[in-house]
């Protein structure tokens, strides 16, 4: 399950619509296995080790896991 917050519903509405496609399919990915290897997704120990990051060409989405839930905090363009 996905449970989106009002933050990550803001950023998804003002990103572009090649990003919000692939930040879809990233989402998809992640429902079907956490483990895809597109995803890339990696634990952050600074934010408190319980988030994650799938990443989307230069994007970044980040998320918790809550049982059985993913929970979606944001996503943000990341500078290389």
């Amino acid at each position: 399950r996905i449970r989106s917050s009002g933050r990550f519903d803001r950023s998804c509405a003002t990103a572009e619509s090649n990003i919000q496609k692939a930040t879809t399919k990233q989402i998809a990915l992640l429902l079907q296995n956490l483990r895809h290897p597109s995803l890339q997704a990696k634990r952050f120990p600074e934010r408190g080790g319980d988030v994650w990051q799938p990443i989307t060409k230069s994007w970044r989405l980040y998320f918790t896991i809550d049982g059985d839930t993913y929970d979606l905090i944001d996503m943000v363009d990341h500078p290389k």
